[in-house]
């Protein structure tokens, strides 16, 4: 007998399973495909990696890495303590998809070549790299950032920095459990938090014990949050005699022995679940000195600029990679009789998004370039290492709040089918609270800056230089850096995050209005500073060019 359903398609009536209206895949796609991070990456003093960026930026998009994205995240990290006889191994073990992530990204420069690189820009061309790499996954961006910001701290023991810095900044990806001075290119990873103290490590209580050889500890202690345990070494804080200090513990010795490293557990995290956070133990395990006793945190403080502008740059390529994929739906998907792009609401959702998206991009890219010239000496005045100094803390703690709430939006644009795991939206909207988390929560980051203000004069002068530099172009931005001067006197730990979080759309508004289209400038700086503007993204005024903001955001489609 044939049924009602059969017999409508065989008379030409609708099939049940026809699909239609729906958004095709967005893979392959360019992931460089952005007008804003080019200019940029020229800009900041990068232009001779524009190339090698828009290789990457297909390869992103390619519909391989997207799925070498998805496995790595489907097949969480197994955490191996025994082998079968009964031996302590601590291993972790990664889905092949993992690895494929981790060796394009060592071998195309985004972990600690750049320390390597004589070319000026180096940092900037790794930053856009990083940009455009993030749009396949995150997790595995965690020991590449950790790599690349453990060089400089290695390096206030330069015997020390002499053996690994070769292998940290390496584009040679080894993975496994080796001694490190065998192996072709090292990751480093980091020990610092502890369960009792969290950002505040000065509370930590592992001690390092100092042994007979000058220089080498024993350490006994308990970490509550070391990301990538499967690094081949870590830099730690602990107690010694002489105050807070920095070591370097490897997992494995010179003689080849295993160093105790014992894993308790992975952590089950909200997001970033294909890289391996665990809580480590160490008793009696080896470590050496990085620095003087007692200047732990010294140490570390380049290390933490470091880490910071990953941050911003991984919460800015977040933004990126989900307003892509949320135009791309918008452009394919039709409701009440035309496309939701061509819908005005539609549009000024978008369009709000793309300002935010572009804004957090061109900051990423100027604190690169503050980062490059600082490092190889090139500003001559310090101005911009003291701009850096202040700007990354500012950048941190207002570009990674904005992730959440971008990503939600994005997220609603592609309605239920953003809601559903196979669009990857979920993905990444459980990824962006991490960001602001990681080194340093949004309160840390704004005393920050207010500590930085307070001992060091010379970031107030700078931040307000690079504002002075678009100084007449627009009122709105005048005015806002006139209250933001007059509010410096009045900072206090109760208004922090109104300060910081002034001086983040204030910075971004400045280098908009000198960068960007008038469009896009003037945009920005009527709903962020002048008040134009609601409670949510979709809230730009009738007089915001839709259509030059969207064009210049989602080019050639998509």
């Amino acid at each position: 007998m044939v049924s009602t359903l059969d017999e409508q398609h065989a008379y030409g009536g609708p099939a049940t399973h026809d699909v239609t209206n729906q958004a095709p895949p967005l893979t392959p796609y360019d992931a460089s495909d952005d007008t804003a991070l080019l200019e940029g990456l020229r800009r900041e003093g990068a232009g001779w990696a524009e190339e090698e960026l828009r290789r990457l930026g297909r390869q992103a998009g390619s519909a391989q890495a997207q799925e070498w994205a998805d496995l790595a995240n489907r097949h969480e990290p197994e955490l191996r303590t025994h082998d079968r006889y009964g031996n302590r191994v601590d291993e972790v073990e990664f889905h092949p998809s993992w690895h494929h992530l981790m060796r394009t990204a060592i071998t195309e420069g985004l972990a600690a070549s750049p320390w390597a690189d004589d070319r000026p820009g180096a940092h900037v061309a790794r930053s856009a790299g990083g940009l455009v790499w993030g749009h396949t996954e995150a997790g595995h961006g965690c020991p590449t950032s950790m790599t690349y910001a453990a060089v400089p701290a290695l390096r206030r023991q330069p015997e020390l920095a002499k053996v690994y810095e070769p292998l940290l900044t390496s584009r040679e990806y080894e993975p496994g459990l080796r001694v490190p001075t065998e192996k072709r290119g090292l990751l480093a990873g980091m020990g610092m938090t502890e369960k009792q103290g969290g950002s505040d490590v000065r509370t930590n209580t592992t001690t390092a014990t100092p042994t007979a050889e000058p220089g080498v500890y024993t350490l006994r202690g308990h970490k509550w949050f070391t990301s990538a345990p499967m690094c081949d070494v870590f830099l730690v804080l602990a107690q010694a005699p002489g105050g807070l200090s920095c070591f370097l513990v490897p997992r494995v010795l010179p003689d080849g022995a295993r160093n105790t490293f014992r894993i308790q557990r992975l952590k089950d995290k909200l997001g970033n679940r294909s890289n391996a956070s665990s809580e480590p133990e160490f008793d009696g395990t080896v470590a050496w000195l990085v620095g003087p006793e007692g200047h732990g945190v010294k140490t570390i403080i380049e290390m933490v600029n470091c880490t910071r502008l990953d941050c911003v740059m991984m919460s800015a390529a977040l933004m990126r990679r989900s307003l892509v994929e949320a135009g791309h739906h918008a452009r394919h998907r039709s409701a009440f009789g035309a496309r939701l792009v061509d819908q005005p609401l539609m549009r000024n959702v978008l369009a709000d998004l793309a300002l935010e998206s572009e804004a957090a991009t061109t900051l990423t890219l100027r604190l690169a370039g503050a980062a490059d010239r600082a490092i190889r000496g090139d500003d001559v005045d310090g101005a911009e290492a003291a701009f850096r100094r202040i700007a990354t803390a500012v950048g941190k703690y207002w570009v990674t709040k904005r992730g959440p709430a971008f990503t939600a939006e994005a997220l609603e644009c592609l309605g239920g089918n953003g809601y559903v795991e196979d669009s990857g939206m979920p993905r990444h909207y459980r990824e962006a609270p991490l960001l602001s988390i990681w080194e340093g929560s949004g309160n840390v980051n704004a005393l920050d800056v207010l500590r930085a203000l307070s001992r060091e004069p010379g970031t107030a002068e700078a931040l307000f230089g690079e504002l002075d530099l678009a100084r007449g172009a627009d009122a709105r931005l005048d005015a806002a850096v006139t209250r933001l001067k007059s509010r410096l006197s009045e900072a206090s730990q109760t208004t922090a995050r109104r300060l910081v979080e002034q001086m983040a759309l204030t910075l971004q508004a400045s280098l908009l209005v000198r960068h960007a289209p008038p469009a896009i400038a003037d945009a920005f700086c009527a709903t962020r500073l002048g008040g134009d503007w609601g409670q949510a993204f979709g809230t730009l005024p009738e007089t915001a060019g839709l259509d030059t903001i969207l064009e210049r955001a989602l080019p050639d489609g998509d």
